[in-house]
């Protein structure tokens, strides 16, 4: 599961082993806890993952509620700024390997929440589009200066003044290079793990 952020591009990924409404209401609670901001709307695609009571109840059935929006069928470019996250941040990290037990989804969460979201979150720039001019058949796109999605929020008037002292805390308490290396360790251990599973199965079909 990928939640990515358009103002300031933060993300923030979930594992769960089904796309049962439960999992995917208990990733979306998970997350919207340990977000820096509010969430004023949720937009998706059209899986039914989403596309269901318990996610509307969980989002509409609050004093505040959070407006939910879906894309257009058949348009996949309106949900462009996720769909390129699950690259970035989903197969660049884990590749397209298959995860053969639920254990996994565990392991994989701690990594998403405490090394791979901090680290891209506030070492690593991104940029955004400010314009984009056709001349002929040549598209000329135009954007703004590299900023890490937690500069763009404190950057950002609408975020409250609390909220980006203990943004600036935490960035101030982590080491993009003690991350990286906790990242390569936490990989080879996954790696490591879902080898050791595949063999097993392979033993049991045996």
């Amino acid at each position: 599961m990928t939640y990515t952020d358009i103002y300031s591009g933060w993300t923030s990924n979930q594992a769960i082993w089904t796309k049962d409404a439960a999992g995917v209401v208990k990733a979306t609670q998970r997350v919207e806890h340990q977000l820096p901001f509010e969430i004023l709307g949720f937009d998706c695609d059209n899986g039914s993952e989403f596309l269901n009571r318990p996610l509307m109840y969980y989002l509409l059935n609050r004093t505040k509620p959070i407006g939910f929006t879906r894309s257009r069928p058949y348009h996949k470019d309106d949900n462009a700024h996720v769909e390129q996250k699950n690259w970035s941040h989903v197969r660049r990290l884990l590749g397209y390997d298959r995860l053969c037990k639920v254990e996994l989804c565990a392991i994989i969460n701690d990594i998403y929440e405490n090394i791979w979201g901090p680290l891209n979150n506030f070492f690593l720039p991104n940029t955004k589009l400010v314009k984009k001019e056709r001349n002929g058949a040549k598209m000329k796109k135009q954007h703004d200066i590299p900023k890490t999605p937690c500069e763009r929020l404190l950057n950002c008037n609408d975020i409250s003044e609390s909220s980006k002292e203990k943004l600036r805390n935490e960035r101030k308490n982590l080491n993009p290079i003690k991350l990286s290396k906790r990242l390569a360790d936490a990989l080879k251990k996954i790696l490591n793990l879902n080898e050791a599973y595949k063999v097993n199965e392979q033993m049991i079909e045996k």
